[in-house]
């Protein structure tokens, strides 16, 4: 099945061959393709992404996305080649956590009826790593890996505590697809200042406070508003046009279902 950032990422590499744009011209914002294309920013931001990848343009941070000449960016493609577009299994980084949110949410609610003492503590315990390797790296930066192991763990232990192999599946293949995701590495590269994830440490705390409370309702809206914050921040940080962006061409179609 053709991904919608795909169908839009085709549509306007077609457009630079057909409107006679040339190496190193700027192309239109974000904001201007998603109402030309009637599509949410995140759509756009994955199609460029996909161009990206496939050397059509090069996307700069704080100034917008420019027309590449052949074999100027690290894309593999030319302007005069058939675009090859990212890999037809990638899904795109933001169609992926909507997906997280609908399905972590549900299984965090599930983790709620049947969590142990022990997974309490093994969260509990994951908390204070993810705090740790905050605290090690410098500047905000992420220097390694430490702070998305304790983060991705946190995750999959509470998928664990759901007491469902195939909800635990679930959840373990979201994360895989995330990591062999060139889409994802991309749009991860594009961000400097890591200093967010302290505030993902405090949705994680309310998560764990009602899985210890048993409150099934309280733990799916929790983990529902953490995986929110996650998408609204990443978009956010990856910007290149205006990081005063109208929020609501983000949330469009995203609609939180009545609890």
């Amino acid at each position: 099945m053709r991904r919608q950032y795909q169908i839009i990422g085709e549509q306007i590499g077609q457009q630079i061959d057909r409107d006679g744009y040339t190496p190193g011209d700027r192309l239109p914002t974000e904001r201007e393709y998603a109402e030309r294309f009637d599509v949410s920013r995140t759509v756009v931001r994955e199609a460029f992404i996909m161009l990206e990848l496939a050397g059509r343009v090069e996307v700069r941070k704080g100034s917008g996305t420019y027309v590449c000449a052949p074999g100027d960016s690290l894309g593999p493609a030319s302007s005069a080649a058939p675009m090859m577009p990212a890999p037809v299994e990638d899904i795109g980084p933001f169609e992926l956590l909507k997906a997280r949110q609908v399905v972590e949410s549900a299984v965090a609610a599930a983790a709620a009826e049947l969590v142990t003492p022990s997974d309490i503590r093994a969260l509990s315990t994951l908390l204070a790593e993810e705090r740790q390797a905050l605290r090690t790296s410098i500047g905000g930066q992420e220097l390694t890996n430490a702070p998305d192991q304790a983060d991705r763990a946190f995750h999959l232990l509470i998928a664990r505590a759901s007491q469902n192999t195939l909800l635990e599946d679930a959840v373990n293949r979201l994360w895989e697809q995330r990591d062999r995701s060139p889409m994802w590495r991309r749009l991860h590269g594009r961000i400097m200042d890591f200093s967010y994830r302290r505030s993902w440490l405090d949705d994680h705390d309310r998560i764990l406070a009602c899985l210890k409370k048993r409150d099934s309702a309280g733990a799916h809206d929790a983990m529902w508003g953490h995986i929110e914050h996650v998408m609204h921040t990443l978009f956010t940080h990856s910007d290149t046009d205006d990081p005063g962006f109208d929020g609501y061409l983000f949330t469009r179609g995203i609609e939180r279902p009545s609890s």
